[in-house]
């Protein structure tokens, strides 16, 4: 069943949270273990609590004109209808539109890396990092079919894992 982004667990942590020692697993003073919770990188990234469903991305349809956004939307931007927008589950394959390779980031970001756009089969393209090919020139290809994948890329202050979405070529 689909989940709007502003039902799932927000991945800004809460001022009025108790410290991470109550929200141990019921284990954990036997093993000293916690408990790690996931917290998507994004709002609209969705993170099923049952393990036997895949995470996935969330998108909007307006029902007036068919168009189709990334994220939740209140009113559509193309045919301003209100109250006219759906909640569905994008795909998890599409294919690179555009890539580039990184050679200079933020500070603790390893490069190079592969950055690209790949659009969806509903229309979305979705802004990603690619994966699983080494970033030189002859690996990629324009309109390779890739495949989303999560993965946790670091830690929140509290100990939670941050997952973030990635692609990687298929086929």
């Amino acid at each position: 069943m689909l989940q709007p982004a502003r039902e799932q667990r927000s991945f800004v942590p809460e001022p009025d949270r108790a410290p991470d020692a109550t929200r141990r697993a019921p284990l954990a003073e036997a093993t000293g273990t916690t408990t790690q919770a996931q917290r998507p990188i994004v709002p609209y990234l969705v993170l099923p609590e049952d393990p036997n469903e895949t995470p996935y991305l969330l998108g909007s349809r307006c029902r007036a004109c068919g168009a189709v956004y990334l994220g939740e939307r209140r009113f559509c931007s193309k045919c301003s209808a209100v109250e006219q927008m759906e909640t569905i589950r994008l795909s998890d394959e599409g294919e690179v539109y555009v890539w580039t390779i990184v050679h200079q980031s933020a500070p603790g970001i390893p490069v190079p890396y592969i950055a690209a756009i790949v659009d969806l089969p509903e229309g979305v393209s979705v802004r990603c990092n690619i994966e699983g090919v080494e970033p030189k020139p002859e690996n990629m290809k324009f309109g390779m079919k890739v495949k989303m994948f999560t993965e946790k890329v670091r830690e929140d202050k509290d100990g939670n894992a941050i997952i973030a979405y990635k692609f990687r070529p298929i086929g």
